[in-house]
């Protein structure tokens, strides 16, 4: 029997209150029509409409991954409330507790949402965003930003910069291995 090949994993990084809409659910469904896993941080905000759009979009080849923070250093076995979204297929617990401003610790799951994934999209966030960007930068992933022309969040990091979905073609392109 033949392995089936490897769909490439794309992270989707971004707010976990603001929901990003109607960035965040385009681009759920543009990754849906894309031979690819979708990979979020399993949370609310814009990580839970990324997923929605994916999951809800019919003829889809992925799925929808998310790696969870634990509530604590203290329970390191119980997910932090509200994780994962109802959206995520395959949900991967984690012990590791921290994000935001300490997104870039050790014992921040933001290490592993970069290192599974294949390319890194940022949308509009905060402090936890901007320390994935950073990682993302660390560990050499491919990574755009996916943000509105007025979005002037990550205008200081040097990344790029787009501000429609269909521009992502050139990007997944290239974490395909294609040229």
């Amino acid at each position: 029997m033949e392995p089936h090949p490897r769909l490439p994993i794309i992270g989707v990084m971004g707010s976990g209150s603001d929901d990003g809409q109607p960035l965040a659910g385009r681009l759920g469904r543009y990754l849906a029509h894309q031979p690819v896993h979708l990979l979020t941080g399993g949370g609310g905000g814009s990580m839970t409409s990324v997923s929605r759009a994916f999951y809800e979009t019919t003829e889809r080849r992925g799925m929808v991954i998310g790696i969870l923070p634990s509530q604590s250093p203290a329970q390191p076995d119980r997910c932090k409330a509200g994780y994962p979204n109802p959206w995520v297929e395959l949900p991967i617990r984690t012990h590791l507790p921290y994000s935001g401003e300490q997104g870039t610790d050790t014992l921040s799951r933001n290490h592993i949402n970069i290192l599974s994934a294949d390319a890194v999209i940022a949308l509009a966030g905060g402090p936890g965003t901007r320390a994935e960007i950073e990682l993302a930068r660390r560990y050499q992933r491919p990574i755009v930003a996916l943000v509105t022309p007025e979005d002037r969040g990550y205008r200081d990091l040097d990344i790029p910069h787009i501000h429609e979905v269909e521009a992502l073609a050139e990007h997944l392109r290239f974490c395909r291995g294609e040229t």
